[in-house]
């Protein structure tokens, strides 16, 4: 009976993806944090996320990858409204997220929850694994019993792998990859439909990363989740994701399938982060891209395409022309003057 729940979820999952049932749309999207507040100093911003514009759709696993500082966590935070918009829209079926109030805000607080990067940092210190899981439900069901709220945690727990005479316990005495599993069953306890995962399993050694990668395989099964993922990995990326778009200073300059990003990528800046993987069979040989010089400040972009300083394939159009999106392929767009 359990096998075959889990196959009408795998069959649900996979008809959602098929059909393109978009559960989030981002359009245009920018955000510009201030350098300087003072009033003497000269005005200086950094384009931390611009113009950036993707879908989800439900049921998929979308990865968010780039260098760090490319704006990829940022625009997590835009997504579920840790940081407000400047300009664009923020579509979650169909509702526009990105200029509603903190009160309105609540209601879309259930259906998306977030992992974050730092299992030890995200968990306060002072309060127990029983009560950091309760927290969600006594704010967002406050008639319910505490019985109905212990037996909710400990059945997420047990599903995360936790055992439930570890609740009376601090995070502290917990290792990091039991912090981890921990801040997953706190993002389930209010059975979201999609989880925002920046970088989660960045802190945790090779070996506890499988184990966090398919325990959220399975939870998506489960729970018919839809993920964005954020990682600089693309390893990881390409262990979980369906789809992934490759972001360089604050842009999206590849979108696509995660067959056509790891088998024909298209974008200079793509090829290059391929290149970069190390491979595990000293047979088998890769061409080395290496990138020519340093990342440009994001306070002071260079004009037309940014990555036209570093890129070995740069035209004149290029530092003149900004490249927009284009439908290179099926499920494939690419931001390139070539093409």
């Amino acid at each position: 009976m359990i096998a075959g729940a889990g196959f009408t979820r795998r069959r649900n999952r996979r008809w959602s993806i098929l059909k393109k049932e978009v559960l989030l749309e981002v359009k245009d999207v920018k955000k510009v944090f201030p350098l300087s507040t003072s009033w003497f100093a000269e005005k200086k911003y950094v384009r931390a996320v611009d113009g950036v514009s993707f879908t989800i759709n439900k049921g998929e696993t979308f990865g968010l990858v780039g260098e760090s500082g490319c704006g990829k966590s940022t625009t997590g935070r835009l997504v579920n409204g840790l940081i407000k918009v400047d300009e664009g829209e923020v579509n979650y079926k169909g509702n526009d997220l990105a200029n509603i109030s903190e009160k309105e805000w609540k209601k879309y607080r259930k259906p998306m929850q977030m992992i974050f990067q730092d299992p030890y940092a995200s968990l306060s210190p002072r309060m127990k694994i029983k009560d950091i899981l309760m927290e969600p439900l006594t704010i967002h069901f406050p008639k319910m019993s505490s019985s109905e709220k212990q037996s909710i945690v400990k059945e997420l727990l047990g599903k995360c792998g936790i055992s439930e005479y570890h609740l009376e316990k601090y995070p502290h005495e917990f290792s990091g990859g039991q912090r981890q599993r921990i801040g997953i069953a706190r993002s389930l306890i209010l059975k979201p439909e999609l989880i925002i995962a920046d970088e989660p399993v960045s802190a945790l050694d090779v070996s506890i990363q499988s184990q966090i990668l398919n325990l959220m395989k399975d939870l998506q099964e489960e729970y018919e989740l839809t993920y964005l993922f954020i990682s600089h990995d693309l390893s990881v990326v390409e262990h979980i994701s369906d789809r992934v778009g490759v972001m360089y200073l604050g842009s999206l300059v590849e979108v696509a399938s995660k067959q056509a990003i790891f088998k024909e990528p298209k974008h200079p800046y793509t090829k290059a982060l391929l290149s970069s993987i190390p491979q595990p069979d000293p047979k088998v040989k890769r061409e080395q891209i290496v990138l020519q010089g340093d990342i440009p400040s994001a306070s002071n972009p260079p004009a037309g395409c940014k990555f036209h300083t570093r890129c070995p394939l740069a035209m004149d159009i290029c530092k003149k022309e900004v490249p927009q999106l284009q439908q290179v392929a099926e499920d494939q767009q690419v931001a390139c003057h070539l093409y």
